[in-house]
C-alpha cells in the first residue's frame, strides 16, 4: 500500500487545527471511525450529544447478527473486511465481542432475495426436522439453508465501548453530552464544529455519523436533503420452554436466523439472557428521533412475532404470555436500503464526510465503515475499500439526484 498523505502539521505558533478529525456521533460507526483515525496517528475528537452508550439511537442493546447471507453481493466484501477488523479489535482489546454461530436463511423457495442470499453465502440446504432438535417448523416447500461459517452474534453495547476505549488508548479525545448544532467552513480552511453548550472545536476534517439525526443535521448545516427515514423498531425476548433452554444456546450450536416469509422475522441463539431467546421482526412505524412515544407499533409487531412463534417454534418457545423483555431501537432507512458513505460536497468539498442510512443492517459493518470514513477524511480516498473490493459508488449521495429510489432501480 502506498504511503498515506501527511496529516495537517502544527505551525510554529501551535497546531493549525485543534484536531485532524472531528467525529460527530459516538454510536458504532462514529466510535469505529474515531478509532481508525487515531490508529493512523490523527488527533481525533469524538463528540456525542447524549451520554456515552445511551439507549436513544441504533447502537445499543445486547446483540446484533453478523452474516454473509446477503442478497446484494456488493455487501460481501464489506462484511468480510468487517469480520477481519472485528478480530483485530478483539485482539487489540484482549476480550471478545463476537460469538460465532451458523446462520439459517429460510423462506418460500421462489423468493429471489432468499435464493441470492443463500447462494452468496455458500449456504447448504438442510432438513430442519434433523437439526437443532426440530426447533423449527416451516411450510412445505420452503428453502432452508445454513451457512456454517462467517456468522455470529455481536455484543452491541460492549462493542461500542470497546472501540471507544481503543480510540482513547490511541490518543483520541471523547466528549459526551455535546450536541453539535453547527458545522461551518472555516475561513482559514478546515471546519468549525459548534455545540449547543457554546463550545467550538476546529478541525481539518469532520466525519458525521449521527444516525437518526442525520437528515436534520445535514439540512441545518448544508441545506442537504438526505432521504433517510428513522423507524421505531422493537427488540423482543421470549421465554424458552422448560427443558429446552440448553437446545437453543449458542454453545449448543443454535443458529442466528432470518425468515424471508411474512412476517420477516429474525433471531439469535439464547446467549445474553439465559432462558430467553431474541426473536423480533424487521420494520416499524416512521418516527421523529426527537419526539418518539416509544410505543407506536409495538402491539402489532409483538402479535406478528407471537403468531410466527406459535406456527414455527411452538415446541421450544413460549408465545402465549407475550415477550418477557421489550427494548426500543431505531433503524435509519434509505429508500433503497443501501448505506450513505460520501463527501458532503458543496462548500464543504471533501472536508466533511457522511456515514448514514445504515438501514437496519449496518452494525456488523461498523469497523469497515469506520475505517473507510476515516480514510476518506484523512486521505480523500479509501484505499482499504478498494483493496477489499468494496465499490463505494453504490453509496454516494448523488444516487438520489432525479431518482428518489436510488439504487432500487438496479
Amino acid at each position: 500500500m502506498a504511503a498515506a498523505p501527511a496529516l495537517p502539521q502544527a505551525t510554529s505558533a501551535g497546531h493549525r487545527f485543534e484536531f485532524d478529525v472531528i467525529v460527530v456521533g459516538a454510536g458504532i460507526m462514529g466510535s469505529c471511525a474515531a478509532h481508525a483515525a487515531a490508529s493512523r496517528g490523527a488527533r481525533a475528537l469524538l463528540l456525542e450529544r447524549f451520554d456515552l452508550l445511551h439507549h436513544r439511537g441504533s447502537s445499543h442493546g445486547e446483540s446484533r447478527i453478523i452474516r454473509d447471507a446477503y442478497a446484494k453481493a456488493r455487501y460481501l466484501p464489506m462484511v468480510r473486511l468487517a469480520r477481519r477488523l472485528w478480530a483485530d479489535a478483539e485482539a487489540e482489546s484482549g476480550y471478545r465481542v463476537l460469538t460465532p454461530a451458523p446462520h439459517l436463511s429460510m423462506g418460500p423457495r421462489g423468493n429471489a432475495a432468499l435464493v441470492a442470499a443463500a447462494g452468496n453465502a455458500g449456504a447448504v440446504e438442510v432438513d430442519l426436522a434433523r437439526r437443532w432438535g426440530g426447533a423449527f417448523r416451516v411450510p412445505d416447500g420452503w428453502l432452508t439453508a445454513v451457512s456454517e461459517r462467517g456468522g455470529g452474534v455481536l455484543s452491541a453495547t460492549k462493542a461500542v465501548a470497546m472501540f471507544q476505549a481503543l480510540a482513547v488508548r490511541k490518543g483520541a479525545a471523547v466528549r459526551d453530552n455535546a450536541e453539535v448544532v453547527s458545522i461551518e467552513k472555516a475561513p482559514e480552511g478546515g471546519v468549525v464544529v459548534k455545540t449547543s453548550g457554546g463550545e467550538e472545536f476546529r478541525g481539518a476534517k469532520c466525519v458525521v455519523t449521527v444516525g437518526a439525526w442525520a437528515s436534520k443535521l445535514l439540512r441545518s448545516v448544508a441545506g442537504v436533503e438526505l432521504p433517510i427515514q428513522p423507524l421505531h423498531t422493537l427488540t423482543l425476548y421470549w421465554r424458552i420452554k422448560p427443558g429446552r433452554e440448553g437446545d437453543l444456546t449458542a454453545k449448543a450450536g443454535f443458529p442466528t436466523f432470518s425468515s424471508y416469509g411474512d412476517p420477516p422475522v429474525y433471531g439469535t441463539p439464547s446467549l445474553e439472557l439465559p432462558g430467553l431467546i431474541k426473536i423480533s421482526c424487521d420494520g416499524g412505524p416512521p418516527c421523529d428521533p426527537d419526539g418518539r412515544d416509544w410505543v407506536s407499533g409495538d402491539r402489532e409487531v409483538t402479535e406478528r412475532v407471537a403468531r410466527w412463534i406459535e406456527a414455527s417454534m411452538a415446541g421450544h418457545v413460549e408465545a402465549a404470555g407475550g415477550p418477557v423483555i421489550r427494548q426500543s431501537c431505531m433503524c435509519c432507512m434509505t429508500p433503497d436500503g443501501d448505506f450513505v458513505m460520501d463527501f458532503l460536497g458543496g462548500d464543504f468539498g471533501e472536508d466533511v464526510v457522511i456515514g448514514a442510512g445504515f438501514s437496519g443492517h449496518g452494525f456488523k459493518m461498523g469497523p469497515a465503515v469506520g475505517r473507510i470514513l476515516a480514510e476518506m477524511a484523512i486521505d480523500g480516498k479509501a484505499d482499504t475499500a478498494a483493496e477489499a473490493g468494496v465499490e463505494l459508488g453504490h453509496y454516494r449521495i448523488n444516487r438520489f439526484d432525479g431518482n428518489p429510489m436510488g439504487n432500487a432501480k438496479d
